[in-house]
């Protein structure tokens, strides 16, 4: 069937127009259209030339962010690198010398939160490299599990979990702030293979998006394998986890969360528990 030139037009414009209503940004109810300025403005016959528009992720306050998979409960603090970021609080004296536990070392920096972190010898020397502030403690661990991944945050105060290859010792040196510990439990969104199946514990966590989303805190009793299986499928703060690294654990598991966040304070430390070595601390920026 022939048609009209007149409707052919016709069709193309709605097109068009249908085109442009899907190409526009959308907003929140409620929230008024832009000003429409000189820069919006074309003469007539002139096309109008659509820019893709790439909306940055919006930036979360720090909240209490509590999730179950498979057995696993986890309790811990998500938040935006954007808007908070972690230090260490190490302790050259050795365990205890400082900080009884991670509410004493949060509220002496006035925190959001804060956890146990790296692992440690029976004497209290770092069990692998710790830098807090650009002051190193410890060693480079090459051998260990305990010492496989890398939290660490560069002088631009950029965070990140690394492979021990991959960050490497010259990387290391050049952190501002780093915890060693392991073992890596997801990575590029997968759970890792050959995790120890055999031994429940709980567990202190760091997850991470890949980009500016962060969780910190801790995992009921559950195998490392267990972990990150379950890590691997699951959201804890409400986002893919693409890299997740195991803190030190079982007797020295701790976390603390202020009441300036909702649904705080938060304090989990069994009794029994031991003093740690080092803190990773949350403040805001």
């Amino acid at each position: 069937m022939n048609s009209h030139p007149s409707n052919l037009r016709l069709l193309a414009i709605a097109a068009a127009l249908s085109l442009l209503a899907g190409c526009s940004p959308v907003r929140s109810p409620g929230t008024p259209p832009p000003a429409r300025t000189a820069a919006h403005a074309r003469p007539r016959g002139v096309a109008a030339v659509v820019t893709p528009m790439v909306a940055a992720r919006p930036l979360e306050p720090a909240r209490l962010a509590h999730a179950a998979w498979a057995g696993i409960d986890f309790t811990g603090v998500a938040y935006d690198g954007r808007s908070a970021r972690l230090v260490v609080a190490d302790q050259a004296g050795g365990p205890g010398s400082r900080f009884a536990d991670a509410a004493a070392a949060g509220r002496a920096r006035g925190a959001l939160a804060a956890v146990n972190a790296g692992f440690f010898t029976p004497a209290g020397a770092p069990l692998g490299l710790v830098v807090a502030a650009g002051e190193p403690a410890g060693a480079w661990n090459d051998a260990s599990s305990l010492g496989s991944g890398v939290w660490h945050q560069d002088a631009a105060g950029r965070s990140s979990i690394s492979r021990r290859e991959r960050l490497g010792r010259a990387g290391a040196a050049a952190m501002r702030e780093l915890i060693q510990a392991g073992p890596l439990l997801v990575e590029n969104g997968r759970a890792v293979t050959g995790l120890d199946a055999l031994k429940p514990s709980v567990r202190t966590v760091i997850l991470w998006d890949g980009a500016t989303r962060w969780w910190l805190g801790q995992a009921s009793p559950c195998t490392l394998a267990e972990l990150g299986r379950a890590l691997s499928a699951c959201q804890p703060a409400g986002w893919p986890v693409r890299h997740a690294l195991n803190l030190d654990g079982g007797r020295s598991a701790d976390l603390w969360i202020s009441s300036a966040l909702a649904g705080g304070p938060v304090a989990q430390r069994l009794p029994w528990n031991r003093p740690v070595r080092n803190f990773l601390i949350l403040m805001p920026r």
